[in-house]
């Protein structure tokens, strides 16, 4: 199923110029530095702006799939929360699902797997900066299997990106501990060379 033909595509807000930012304006922008395909929206770091231009902004909603279109790296992340005055930059697609068939969790999970991330990067244009053209990625292939199993696909997601965040901590520690370990044993050689000396 292609997947235009289950979501309604537009743009982010056509920003002239740098991004400027108002606080007290209730409007916050969606940017690139705020996403990764890890942890999605980081909404911390979202600042908020004012709008220019004459474009009625497309408010984002919950459920909503952004699609990074420009860069190295195309991937997708998901609106999680149910926030008011929220627009993203025009580096992102929105991707609206309209298919009560298709769940928007699992559309993003299934534009960030490997067999769609490697055809976004054989169909990517440009040298420098690589982009996905709107006409490209309303083409992409997708599937859609039944809404069970799309939520038992989302379960065993959720548990190996938990496993995975729980091994990065482990790794971190035994780092520090190892660290710690031979800082100990550097002052004590340091301090072993000093009594040596007196």
């Amino acid at each position: 199923m292609k997947l235009v033909d289950t979501i309604t595509l537009s743009a982010g807000h056509p920003f002239r110029g740098k991004m400027p930012e108002k606080s007290g304006s209730g409007i916050f922008a969606v940017q690139m530095k705020d996403v990764s395909p890890e942890n999605g929206v980081c909404w911390d770091s979202v600042i908020e702006t004012e709008l220019t231009g004459k474009k009625q902004p497309d408010w984002l909603k919950q459920g909503d799939v952004l699609f990074v279109a420009r860069g190295s790296h195309n991937y997708a992340v998901l609106i999680d929360q149910n926030r008011e005055g929220i627009i993203c930059a025009p580096h992102f697609y929105i991707l609206r699902v309209v298919n009560p068939l298709l769940l928007p969790e699992f559309l993003t999970w299934q534009l960030n797997q490997k067999p769609l991330q490697n055809y976004f990067d054989s169909v990517a244009e440009g040298s420098v900066t690589k982009s996905i053209r709107r006409t490209i990625l309303e083409k992409t292939e997708i599937t859609v299997p039944p809404l069970e199993k799309q939520n038992k696909i989302l379960e065993l997601h959720e548990t190996l990106q938990q496993e995975k965040k729980l091994y990065a901590e482990l790794i971190n520690t035994t780092d520090k501990l190892m660290h710690a370990i031979a800082s100990d044993l550097m002052a004590g050689k340091t301090l072993q060379a000093k009594e040596e000396r007196t």
